[in-house]
Parts: structure tokens; C-alpha cells; sequence
């Protein structure tokens, strides 16, 4: 696959991850595309699936071999665990966790906040369920 149609499926990919078109995703991984590329702005697919709280596109992506850690690194972004957190979708929560996502990893290259913090300070308030799940998981407080 040349650049410029990687660059574009991967434009697609991304798009239909935040909007939880599964179909349409397992239909560009299909055609061979990386599951990890990240969009022209640093956005992963698997992160934008995770803070729409897309549990099932998710799940394709990590089958895929997306892998649960990888941070998007456009400036607003992170993790797609913290992601998932801070939006309280503990489904999608549960999947990165079952998929080996580190329930302590902070984002921003280490120095940020954790999935943790993001659970009891996201938008739009506090989400005990997904705390919960987290610290269930072995989350530090």
C-alpha cells in the first residue's frame, strides 16, 4: 500500500473509530491497514474509539493488534484507557483491561495524569463505576 493511500485509509479508520462504525473498521483492517498508525494529527484509532466509549470497534482493534497503551499524541490526547475514564465508559474500560492495558499508566509520556485520576475528575463529574472497575484492577490512588 503506497503513503498516500495508507495516509488516507488510515484518515478513514480513524473517523469511523470515534463514531463506532464497526463494520467500516473491520473493513479497512481488512484491507491490511495497521491498527496502530496514527492519523496526520497523532490520533490512534483504538483512542479515538475508547473516548467515545465504542467498546465493540474497540474490541475489533485490539484484536487487530492494536495495542491497549499506545498514547495518541496530538496535545488534548492520551491514553485510551485514561480516555475511556475520564468519559466514565467503563465497557470500554473492561476491554482495555481485559486486552493487558496498564490500569496505572499515566499519560503524556509518563508525567500525567492516571486512568484513575481521570475516573474520579472526567467529564462531567466523577464516575464511581469506573473507579470501581480500576481499582478493581489494581489501580493506585
Amino acid at each position: 500500500m503506497n503513503r498516500r493511500r495508507q495516509k488516507k485509509l488510515t484518515r478513514r479508520l480513524v473517523f469511523a473509530a470515534s463514531v463506532g462504525e464497526t463494520a467500516t473498521v473491520r473493513t479497512l483492517l481488512r484491507s491490511g491497514l495497521d491498527p496502530e498508525l496514527p492519523d496526520a494529527d497523532g490520533t490512534t484509532a483504538l483512542y479515538a474509539a475508547s473516548v467515545h466509549g465504542a467498546a465493540d470497534t474497540v474490541r475489533v482493534l485490539l484484536r487487530a493488534g492494536a495495542l491497549p497503551d499506545t498514547e495518541s499524541r496530538y496535545v488534548t490526547e492520551g491514553t485510551p484507557l485514561c480516555g475511556a475514564a475520564a468519559w466514565g465508559h467503563v465497557d470500554t474500560v473492561h476491554e482495555l483491561l481485559a486486552h493487558g492495558a496498564d490500569p496505572n499508566l499515566r499519560e503524556d509520556l509518563g508525567t500525567g495524569n492516571t486512568p484513575l485520576w481521570w475516573a474520579r475528575n472526567g467529564a462531567p463529574g466523577p464516575h464511581r463505576e469506573t473507579e470501581a472497575v480500576l481499582l478493581a484492577a489494581g489501580a493506585q490512588g
